[in-house]
């Protein structure tokens, strides 16, 4: 089976590259290869930079594990939110370098991470649950809360928009655009001086100003949970 992600260090910065060949699909593999880089990063004790592949960065779980249900698409799910709500509270400045197009999960990724960095270019950003007759998560009800502003949450979340990349900074999905050509150099460049911030106040305050948003997360995750397992 071959490597879904890539991983170097260089710099004090650990690159978690995603590349499946196609959209970057967040499949079983997918995400025990991330959570495998993030082990990696926490024990290197440096920043991450999270990138897709050119063109994409994911679009979202893998459907066909989703739509046979059973175990698999339930541990996949759980394990997707999990791995946001890591990221959320993860020791080191984790710096996302949205490549293009980030759906459902992919765009639950963005949400999740430090700082994003996004490339210029014609792609899109979409929770788009509702758009394809899912009843948004729990999870990822608070995730887009915890970030987005007020009336871009309505508009993601209940209304399943589509946000151009530009869109997509007013939103809250993303903080910064850059031209494709210098993403990576400049997700880099951000992660290198994140990382140079007082590791052990960094992590502390991220704690601390993300508790609420953390509390909200880690009961919506247990709440999908009793949902999925059809639990009352």
């Amino acid at each position: 089976m071959s490597a879904l992600v890539n991983y170097s260090v260089a710099d004090a910065v650990a690159a978690v590259i995603m590349d499946d060949g196609k959209r970057n699909v967040l499949s079983l593999q997918m995400f025990a290869e991330l959570s495998g880089a993030l082990d990696r990063a926490e024990a290197d004790r440096v920043a991450v930079v999270l990138a897709g592949r050119a063109g994409t960065f994911s679009a979202g779980f893998d459907l066909r594990t989703l739509g046979a249900g059973g175990p698999d698409a339930y541990r996949m799910v759980r394990t997707g939110f999990e791995l946001a709500e890591r990221m959320l509270a993860f020791p080191t400045p984790i710096v996302v370098a949205c490549t293009g197009d980030a759906r459902a999960m992919g765009a639950f990724l963005l949400l999740s991470a430090d700082y994003r960095l996004g490339a210029t270019g014609a792609y899109t950003i979409q929770a788009n649950e509702v758009a394809i007759g899912i009843t948004m998560p729990f999870f990822g009800v608070e995730i887009c809360r915890q970030r987005l502003t007020p009336a871009h949450f309505q508009r993601a979340v209940i209304n399943a928009e589509a946000f151009p990349a530009e869109d997509a900074v007013h939103a809250g999905f993303l903080d910064h655009l850059v031209p494709a050509a210098e993403l990576l150099d400049a997700a880099r460049s951000t992660a290198v001086a994140l990382g140079k911030l007082p590791r052990d106040a960094h992590a502390a305050t991220k704690l601390r100003a993300r508790a609420e948003a953390l509390k909200a997360v880690h009961a919506a995750i247990d709440a999908d949970d009793a949902a999925f397992r059809g639990v009352a």
